[in-house]
């Protein structure tokens, strides 16, 4: 059948392989049909017919099928959890019916309720032919559904090595992370890559070909801090059977590839539980050896309840295990060890631990609150519960304690020697290369210093002062108290320091200054996106463009997020808005005076200290009337070339009115509504102030672009820059 004679309802845009260049973008809108939209009179009607083209193409029954098209039969309609005649064929696995369908107009973007296409489908299904069939006709090889699996996922989880393979030589994308909707992530939910399904599952065969062949990468986490190890020790429950055993056996298998190829051995899982205890809690000996000789094993490490390897031996008296531990030094010392083997009647385990020294020592904190307000649950957490001590440090390395994700790991709440601090642990070498940058913020201000550090096994533990809440988080709070200017001269404070060590930052985010408890900023780079400035300009014009964004997101109160900001967004009735924009502009065309220019910006000044500014200017330029330099740069372009108007009358006539008898005619100059400004200010007159107020808030409000104007004037003449020289009172 050509495409003229196709019935209605197929999917002109769906064209066969030779024409996929043409589908558009938007798979769903280009398939209006997709969505199982009902053509015919009655909706009963055509639902029964639905239901009858699903099952004669479950039942492969063509002719049945052709015959339900013929009578009007839509090849896109729906039924149950939104299945498609394609996609049912799929399933079935049929490919002749997949190519009627297709050929009849049926659309392979359309998605069940779960999001997944006949594509995601077919990788279930392991078929390689029906793969590519669809992959003729234009489908993305990375899409996925509404959970976040790709095809590629789903034909790892599902043990199709073929399929795999098929995937990979379409680009598939072998360490992309389950995407998943923002509520889950909030609850740490998605991230899993292939390898992890793979691993979860017991597919060896599987997980060898994605590391030998398709280079997954192993230590990928999840969004729980879980990587390919930690998916491979979980066992799910199940009732013990051969096949379990099986499985478990096959898992031992994967952990030992796992350990050969250079897997991370630190991580843990979503209860803080090591590599270590859950290999105890399978019961493997020879896997709880293979962990115990690996140098970066903590044998004394716990989990968020505070039991460590051995308290899980005991607890499923396995004496074997137990025994291998005490000789490897794990501590006997703490925990209920002695109470648990005599609840279990184990006189042998008893026997072994008292052996190794084994007492009863009830915990006892003393009565602790800490310091930091929002992290104070986490905290008295980490105060009550055991942990083995680095040096002075107490951190536990897991998702619960983390404060902070970055691109090169962790941020973790910590306790170093009492102090509440926050941990970010690095390999020793890159963490004593970290360490000698952070030397040298000892003097700033408000760069983001080191407290403390500890080493232990090839790692260093660099602790800073706990943070409250990043810039992002403070904005976006309504219950908190906004400082916008405060804030900005801490930011601008903050970079100035920072170049000033010869380094450009790269990443000006809001997510990187960091407020502590009394409301100070700390500008962090815990992704190392510094670079040696030298004699790159472009990495200082760099920083200030994002710091031009960033001013926007401020005076926005970040409403917005950084990257759709605009100068839209701010406020135009606010008395700073003329100042925030060219204080903008200053940043986007950097000029000669530098970060001391842009700390003594109009901007930052109070309101008094402006009309201050403005009345003085007259007092400066008067004795320079010779010299007519001045009054040409100022009434040059006035803002207001009408001023008068804007004075009420009775203001201006008592004003024109000299204490000498003779009149002053003020004129339509900005020198003589500076005039105006100083002569009201000097000879102060009780009806004047009845009718404006305070001096400074009424001309502000009447002229509120004045400040700016005669500051740039001035600031850009070079004979008369002193005279904007002016330093507002701290704020």
């Amino acid at each position: 059948m050509s495409r003229m004679q196709m019935p209605v309802s197929a999917c002109l845009l769906c064209s066969p392989p030779e024409n996929t260049t043409d589908i558009p973008g938007d798979p769903q809108r280009a398939c209006p049909r997709a969505q199982g939209t009902a053509t015919s009179p009655s909706v009963e009607a055509a639902d029964g017919l639905a239901s009858e083209l699903n099952a004669a193409v479950r039942n492969s029954e063509r002719e049945k099928v052709l015959e339900l098209l013929e009578e009007g039969a839509d090849v896109n309609s729906k039924v149950g959890s939104g299945w498609t005649p394609l996609q049912s064929a799929v399933q079935a696995g049929d490919k002749d019916m997949v190519q009627l369908l297709l050929d009849r107009g049926a659309c392979p973007h359309a998605r069940k309720d779960n999001g997944a296409t006949a594509f995601i489908v077919a990788a279930i299904v392991g078929s390689v032919e029906i793969l590519e069939l669809l992959f003729g006709y234009g489908v993305d090889v990375n899409d996925c559904d509404n959970n976040g699996f790709t095809a590629f996922m789903e034909a790892a989880w599902y043990g199709n090595e073929e399929a795999l393979s098929y995937l990979h030589s379409k680009g598939a994308d072998v360490n992309m992370r389950r995407v998943t909707s923002d509520e889950k992530k909030k609850l740490n939910k998605g991230g899993r890559t292939a390898l992890m399904d793979a691993c979860r599952n017991g597919c060896f065969s599987i997980v060898r070909t994605l590391v030998q062949e398709m280079g997954a990468d192993l230590n990928i986490c999840d969004n729980e801090d879980r990587n390919a190890l930690i998916h491979a020790l979980k066992v799910d429950d199940k009732k013990v059977s051969k096949a379990v055993k099986v499985s478990i056996y096959v898992k031992v298998s994967i952990v030992h590839f796992l350990l050969d190829c250079g897997v991370n051995v630190r991580c843990k899982d979503e209860s803080g539980k090591t590599a270590l205890i859950l290999a105890v809690e399978m019961q493997n000996p020879c896997l709880v050896k293979a962990f115990l000789d690996k140098d970066e094993i903590n044998i004394d490490d716990a989990d968020e309840g505070g039991k460590t390897a051995l308290m899980v031996a005991v607890e499923k008296n396995d004496y074997d295990i137990a025994e291998m531990l005490c000789e490897k030094g794990a501590r006997t010392d703490v925990g209920e060890l002695i109470p648990i083997a005599n609840r279990n009647y184990a006189n042998k385990m008893q026997r072994l631990l008292r052996k190794y020294n084994a007492k009863y020592v009830p915990a006892s904190y003393e009565n602790w609150e800490p310091k930091s307000k929002r992290w104070s649950s986490q905290l008295q957490s980490l105060h009550e519960t055991y942990r083995p001590m680095i040096g002075k440090l107490k951190v536990f390395q897991y998702i619960r304690q983390r404060i902070q994700s970055t691109s090169r790991g962790g941020i973790y709440l910590g306790l170093h020697g009492g102090t509440e601090v926050a941990v970010r642990i690095l390999l020793s070498a890159e963490g004593s290369k970290e360490k000698e940058f952070l030397d040298q913020c000892g003097d700033c201000e408000h760069l983001l210093k080191l407290f403390q550090f500890e080493k232990e096994r090839g790692y260093m533990y660099l602790c800073f002062p706990l943070w409250e809440k990043n810039l992002e988080e403070h904005l976006q709070d309504p219950e908190d108290e906004k400082d916008y200017k405060g804030i900005l001269k801490m930011i601008f404070q903050a970079v100035k320091e920072l170049h000033s060590l010869g380094f450009a930052h790269q990443a000006l985010h809001p997510r990187n200054f960091l407020i502590d408890l009394a409301g100070k900023i700390y500008l962090a780079d815990f992704d190392n996106n510094r670079e040696l400035i030298e004699d790159k300009k472009k990495l200082i014009s760099s920083d200030l463009e994002d710091l031009s964004r960033l001013v926007l997101y401020v005076l926005a109160g970040g409403r917005k997020p950084l990257c759709e900001v605009s100068i839209e967004d701010l406020d135009a009735d606010s008395p700073d808005y003329e100042e925030a924009l060219d204080l903008i502009e200053r940043l986007d065309y950097h000029d000669e005076q530098g970060w001391d220019g842009l700390s003594k910006h109009p901007y930052f000044w109070s309101k008094q200290t402006r009309f201050k500014f403005l009345k003085s200017i007259w007092n400066k330029i008067k004795d320079l009337q010779r010299n007519k330099d001045p009054f040409k740069a100022l009434n040059a372009r006035s803002p207001y070339p009408c001023w008068t108007e804007k004075i009420h009358p009775e203001v201006l006539h008592n004003m024109e009115k000299s204490s000498y008898g003779n009149k002053i005619h003020y004129k339509n100059s900005v020198t003589d509504l500076l005039r105006f400004m100083r002569n009201l200010d000097e000879h102060p007159n009780k009806r004047i102030d009845e009718i404006t107020g305070d001096y400074a808030e009424y001309f502000l409000k009447h002229f509120p672009a004045l400040t700016i104007y005669v500051y740039n004037c001035l600031r850009r003449h070079p004979n008369y820059s002193h005279f904007v020289d002016i330093q507002d009172p701290p704020l």
